[in-house]
């Protein structure tokens, strides 16, 4: 047996000394393919550099002067000012905002300027510097997005609550899902804003909304009816207990008087003073509520931060001349010699 545990090692060396290899081969493959990726990519990279090299003076002056053209564009060019409004729609108004303000981009859109002065009560001239508005959910805590989140999944069936999760529901909600709404004018004239704000407040007051406020008015006025007539009922009741328990006192008095010469049996009535007070003090407590109700949401609407008194001038990249016309003419550039390659190698194929 001794003879044997020799050949076996040999063996097992010989096997590790074959696995050995072949992980060397594949690493040693592994690191030529990764070296022939990184090359063909250097190679790319120079064969892109190299028309930009050869013709580095030509793309300098080409740059320099889209720059120059874009400086004095961007320098002459008549600035664009805008101006921001928070708002708070009540009533489901928030839809009639919306469908406004994407009539009045078209009112915008087609130059009718006599529209525009009767919505916004301006002047021709004035409606004639209007660019446009644009709407957007206003700034919301975390807190108004759960309290958004627990007020939809109330609303729809339990069923399909369970598979809406809260980054879902706030990955897919729509902007007319929001409570509070920044307005975006834009205008030529820096100092029309505020004028504005007279156009945007018709738009709260329509027809849909007017129903639902006298809805509510009337649920309020029905529930607050009931509420003072359970008031007039408890103290009805009150007002009988102090009866009953005052009679119970003086008949105490005159039993004690007579010095039991008469037997006399006196018992108690049970009264629910208590219970009462407690039942008044929530109902009164309701009544507060809804009149605090009325009194928060008895407008269509609240202004949260109105319109400037003079906008601010806004600057996009595509406003940026200086930057956006080297950028357009150097992608020319590219394009063209890209084309003019494909051209060559299409005429030159056989």
């Amino acid at each position: 047996m001794s003879d044997k545990l020799p050949e076996n090692t040999k063996t097992e060396e010989v096997d590790l000394g074959q696995l050995f290899n072949v992980i060397g081969r594949l690493f040693e493959k592994l690191f030529l393919f990764i070296g022939k990726i990184l090359k063909g990519l250097f190679s790319i990279l120079i064969y892109a550099l190299k028309p930009i090299v050869n013709n580095f003076k030509v793309i300098a002056i080409a740059l320099m002067a889209a720059a120059v053209i874009g400086f004095f564009a961007e320098k002459f060019k008549k600035p664009v000012y805008t101006s921001s409004m928070l708002v708070k729609p009540y009533f489901d108004s928030k839809y009639q905002l919306a469908n406004n303000v994407n009539y009045f981009n078209a009112l915008i859109g087609s130059e009718n300027l006599k529209e525009l002065s009767s919505v916004f009560e301006i002047d021709t001239t004035t409606a004639s510097e209007l660019m446009g508005f644009d709407i957007e959910i206003g700034p919301e805590t975390g807190n108004d997005l759960l309290k958004e989140y627990n007020d939809y999944i109330k609303q729809i069936d339990s069923t399909l609550a369970k598979d809406m999760t809260y980054e879902e529901y706030v990955d897919n909600r729509d902007i007319l899902s929001g409570s509070i709404f920044s307005i975006k004018a834009k205008s030529k004239a820096s100092d029309i804003f505020t004028s504005l704000e007279r156009g945007f407040v018709k738009t709260f007051e329509n027809e849909y909304s007017e129903k639902l406020k006298e809805i509510r008015d009337k649920s309020i006025e029905i529930k607050t009816r009931a509420y003072k007539s359970e008031l007039k009922r408890i103290d009805s009741l009150q007002k009988i207990y102090f009866d009953v328990l005052t009679t119970e006192s003086e008949s105490d008095k005159v039993s004690i008087g007579l010095n039991g010469m008469i037997p006399l049996t006196n018992q108690k009535t049970t009264t629910r003073e208590y219970e009462l007070f407690q039942k008044e003090m929530v109902i009164r407590d309701s009544l507060k509520v809804l009149e605090q109700e009325l009194i928060k949401n008895n407008d269509f609407y609240d202004i949260l931060s109105g319109f400037e008194d003079v906008g601010t001038i806004e600057k996009s990249f595509l406003e940026r001349y200086t930057i956006l016309f080297p950028a357009l003419t150097m992608l020319f550039i590219i394009l063209g010699y890209l084309m003019f390659k494909t051209f060559q190698y299409i005429k030159n194929y056989e």
